[in-house]
């Protein structure tokens, strides 16, 4: 998906991949031809099974690396439920707007179907409280989706990947 935070993107570190094919077939690519974008790659649409990824880490100071690891993990418990089940980041950000911040400003923090439920720490979040069903989120992306779209006339699209039926 080209996963990313912080400023850097799984493409800023991806040398090549090497994936299976529908005929079973095995091929590697470059960078490059995985045509990453913004939460995208070529393996979005294919949805080829990826076997193995070099990557191309940088050098650095031990001590300076452990401490920028020790903020972000900080950042993430400040700022993320991350005492609760979620997928992540259910939404992608917009082109001229934060996702988040739209679904805050629709007073949906907090809430629920089911048990699926924004969160309250960061609207981006759909959080399972417990018994959260995959009816439970999807009812509830559908809420949020069509809440932001009557305010802000925004077209918000999902960062998580649904799968099956």
């Amino acid at each position: 998906m080209n996963a990313g935070a912080h400023g850097k993107e799984m493409k800023d570190i991806v040398v090549e991949t090497t994936y299976m094919d529908y005929d079973g077939k095995i091929h590697t690519i470059s960078n490059k031809e995985q045509e990453f974008t913004y939460r995208k790659s070529i393996f979005a649409k294919n949805k080829w099974i990826i076997l193995n990824t070099v990557l191309e880490l940088e050098y650095g100071n031990k001590e300076e690396i452990k401490q920028k690891m020790e903020e972000y993990a900080k950042y993430r418990k400040e700022r993320q439920p991350i005492s609760y089940p979620s997928a992540g980041s259910t939404f992608k950000r917009g082109e001229d707007y934060i996702t988040a911040r739209l679904i805050d400003e629709c007073g949906l923090k907090g809430y629920s179907i089911g048990g699926a439920k924004v969160s309250d720490i960061h609207a981006g979040f759909i959080i399972n409280t417990g018994n959260a069903t995959a009816k439970d989120v999807l009812e509830l992306v559908e809420h949020i989706t069509k809440e932001v779209y009557d305010k802000f006339k925004k077209k918000i699209e999902l960062e998580i990947e649904i799968i099956g039926e």
